[in-house]
């Protein structure tokens, strides 16, 4: 189970690498679209396209802030560490489900089995955290049996 671990800390490093570079590029392509629309003297329609620039910028840059915070929260997490009790890093196999508790990255394959990437702060998340094996509760009306905690 640790190489698994391993597996799926790795998928969600590429998953937030991702997400950095994507806002990354498009942070420097608005900024490079608003530079070169100052060359522009078309009056108010190059003021209303700078603007629509400048909030396309700042919009990315909140994107690259966020990814920036799931690098941060992968940063917390040892893959190595062995758990009892589901926490930040947890690999939680579940009767609905297998999950990796660590950031929201979503289904991610590994071989013939489907896992599931999420926060600590996600729904599911809080309603796992704490838990063993052999523990049982429920979420959205659904029996959830913990069968085991790595």
């Amino acid at each position: 189970m640790q190489e698994i671990k391993h597996k799926l800390y790795n998928a969600c490093a590429a998953y937030v690498q991702e997400r950095i570079e994507t806002a990354s590029h498009a942070v420097e392509d608005a900024q490079a679209s608003a530079n070169s629309e100052t060359k522009s003297t078309a009056g108010d329609k190059h003021d209303t396209a700078r603007a629509m620039m400048q909030l396309a910028a700042e919009q990315n840059t909140k994107h690259l802030a966020a990814a920036k915070k799931l690098n941060h929260a992968l940063t917390l997490i040892d893959p190595k560490s062995v758990h009892d009790t589901v926490g930040l890093g947890s690999l939680v196999i579940a009767s609905n489900g297998n999950f990796y508790i660590a950031i929201s990255a979503g289904k991610i394959e590994l071989g013939n089995k489907l896992y599931f990437a999420i926060s600590p702060t996600s729904p599911m998340g809080q309603v796992l955290n704490g838990l063993k094996k052999g523990d049982e509760t429920s979420f959205n009306g659904m029996k959830i049996e913990v069968k085991d905690v790595f």
